[in-house]
């Protein structure tokens, strides 16, 4: 694969289902997504190579646009620092979510987001969706989600030890500007990358050319690394990674208005931090019996809501942290490839509120989790038409409520895939896991000093996942499919004045659907997805389903690129969301309203001029047609009292990237 634009490529499986393993030989089809940038071999190439592996290229300023391909995700609410991912109706808290391996414990206020993350730092992105290998992490209840972030050896051409790259981008939809410059070298035996970014704007307007309430834009993020290798290849890496926003945002930050209710400022400042620091220690040369990955990590958010010069004159801090490590070791024998080892978490939540016209009313409380693992996980190919994978973890769990109770607990998860090849062109996978997902943390924001626990403790939560798949190909044409379930029970629930120990069983159902063609200089994909969800056995709601689940329904995209011959990149895709009333409301206790259907078109054409150098230029028309609309994972929809954020209108986006 040739690179172009210099990461302003992101590659991604031709087919929605497809399995794009980071290592195709160990390995198994588990429905597998993987988005990622491409290694640079030269830099100053004018042309890429889009075939039918399907490479598309994206230009992604936040989340919705990071996974605007795949029909199985979904993305809620138009402003960064509120969105949340789901992976098959699953909240992504739900995953066992890690960057750079670092585990994230992010779940701080359910109006706003729980894994701030800014696209331009990422080198890859992998979904294992419901099924996850042991190896994984620990709670892993409907699946993973791994973030990593680049190198410098992705982004120096071969025999270069020094680069660096400035990006200039602009969107006209409120006139957000956004700068980011990167330098990255080597050595001796020394990597090193830092990278800076920052971007400014107003707020923005929907379709009908309404103004979106708090959304405007003040994001600072960086990324620094350093690696030191031996001449024996151990190779040693400390990397601190951190992102912040903050701006005036709706008071809750994932709805535009609330219809009623008490009294409350339109806006109110969202000060959120995330912080990510990795250590990590590996093998560049390994041997079949030494191949270790040693880590120590820990990543920490923390949200802040002053609101002393606002009529609710308060003042709230919330902050989750954890401490993590992992020391495994990935054994090749002569039936496959066994990795196995030891993982473990601290895990810490707090709430600090203060009432400034009265101290009486200031409370705090914290929560904590604890949680050792050991993990195997076993790949092989028992034919050359079959794969199979299958592995076992074990996980200790202590917890400690915020009046000092403490409750330990210990559970077994398993999981098994598989996939054999009927023909050269037809095979069929299937997967099951069973997770222990034990104990977990309760939200910061609604934690209560005055908990009283359950005197037999909290409930284990548990979930259970399951696909079958099939892919054919037809000439130059792909086409695959897969049905999958995740049930998830005793889900943590707590409520402020409910109590500790409240539960949620959470099902969700669907099935998936793609079709893709490849040829010489473009693709074109096009996938299909139904998605129902339940809460505690009737449909989904947004209210109940916090943490959890979202009204979904069916979705259908298409994605294409081509490469023209004078070195201009030019392709689109569609997002396509139908009309939905499988809704619940919570006032009746039937059926809700439907959800109203839309359709998004969004194009692009990137250009690098070869007499110029290094330089990438890049025009976007996104929401070409001017759809007015809120995405369906958006909170309230189904509800008279919530207006939902809505996303944004149209909008051009100019880009130029110039390598040096």
């Amino acid at each position: 694969m040739k690179a172009y634009g210099i990461f302003a490529a992101m590659t991604a499986g031709l087919l929605p289902v497809a399995a794009l393993a980071q290592d195709q030989d160990d390995e198994v089809f588990l429905g597998t997504i993987v988005l990622e940038y491409p290694t640079v071999p030269g830099l100053g190439e004018e042309t890429i190579s889009v075939t039918s592996d399907g490479i598309a290229l994206s230009n992604p300023a936040d989340l919705s646009e990071l996974f605007v391909a795949e029909p199985t995700i979904a993305v809620g609410s138009s402003i960064p620092m509120s969105q949340k991912v789901y992976v098959n109706g699953i909240e992504e808290n739900n995953l066992a979510i890690s960057i750079d391996g670092a585990r994230q414990n992010n779940k701080i206020f359910h109006h706003n987001t729980t894994t701030l993350i800014d696209p331009a730092l990422l080198k890859a992105v992998r979904i294992d969706p419901g099924v996850a290998p042991a190896d994984a992490g620990p709670g892993a209840l409907g699946g993973a989600l791994a973030y990593e972030t680049k190198d410098a050896a992705d982004l120096l051409a071969p025999g270069d030890t020094f680069g660096g790259r400035y990006k200039f981008e602009y969107d006209s939809n409120g006139d957000v500007r956004s700068n980011s410059v990167s330098l990255y070298g080597t050595g001796g035996r020394v990597e090193y990358l830092g990278f800076l970014k920052y971007a400014t704007g107003d707020l923005r307007e929907d379709g009908d050319g309404e103004t979106i309430v708090g959304s405007g834009t003040d994001v600072l993020s960086g990324l620094g690394k350093m690696a030191y290798q031996t001449a024996t290849g151990s190779r040693f890496e400390l990397s601190y990674e951190r992102v912040t926003d903050d701006e005036a945002r709706p008071y809750r930050a994932n709805i535009g208005t609330i219809i009623g209710g008490r009294p409350v400022p339109a806006t109110r400042p969202y000060e959120l931090e995330r912080t990510n620091v990795v250590f990590s220690y590996t093998k560049t040369a390994p041997t079949a019996t030494w191949d270790p990955t040693i880590r120590l990590a820990y990543s920490g958010t923390e949200l802040f809501n002053d609101e002393s010069a606002l009529s609710t004159m308060q003042t709230i801090r919330g902050e989750t942290t954890s401490f993590s490590g992992e020391a495994s070791n990935r054994f090749v024998l002569g039936w496959g490839t066994l990795n196995a080892g030891v993982d473990f978490y601290s895990d810490r939540a707090s709430i600090d509120y203060t009432y400034l016209p009265n101290a009486a009313f200031d409370e705090e409380a914290r929560e904590k989790l604890k949680n050792l693992g050991v993990f195997a996980q076993m790949r092989t190919n028992p034919t050359e038409m079959s794969k199979l994978s299958f592995g076992l973890r074990a996980d200790f769990q202590e917890f400690t409520g915020v009046d000092g109770s403490k409750q330990s607990e210990a559970g077994l998860s398993a999981n098994i895939s598989g996939e054999v090849s009927i023909t050269d062109r037809f095979s069929l996978s299937g997967g099951y896991s069973h997770i222990w997902g034990g104990l977990e943390l309760a939200e910061n924001y609604i934690m209560n000093p005055a908990w009283t626990y359950p005197e037999d403790g909290l409930e284990e939560t548990t979930a259970d996942n399951i696909y079958v798949a099939a892919s054919y190909d037809v000439g130059n044409w792909a086409v695959d499919g897969k049905v999958f379930a995740t049930q998830i029970d005793n889900a943590r629930a707590a409520g402020y004045g409910g109590g500790p120990g409240l539960t949620t069983d959470v099902e969700t159902r669907g099935f998936e659907l793609g079709l893709g063609t490849g040829w010489d200089g473009g693709f074109f994909r096009a996938g299909f997805a139904r998605v129902d969800t339940e809460v505690d056995g009737r449909n989904a709601d947004s209210y109940t389903g916090n943490y959890l689940t979202m009204p979904m329904g069916d979705f259908l995209t298409f994605q294409t690129a081509h490469r023209l011959g004078n070195g201009i990149l030019v392709g689109g895709d569609a997002q396509v969301a139908f009309d939905y009333d499988d809704t619940y409301d919570p006032a009746t206790g039937g059926q809700g309203p439907e959800l109203p259907g839309y359709t998004v078109v969004n194009a692009f054409a990137e250009y690098s001029p070869g007499k110029i150098g290094d330089l990438t230029l890049r025009a976007e028309i996104n929401n070409l047609f001017d759809e007015s609309y809120a995405s369906r994972a958006t909170y309230g929809q189904e509800f008279d009292t919530v207006v939902p954020l809505r996303e944004p209108g149209r909008s051009v986006r100019l880009s130029a990237e110039i390598v040096f």
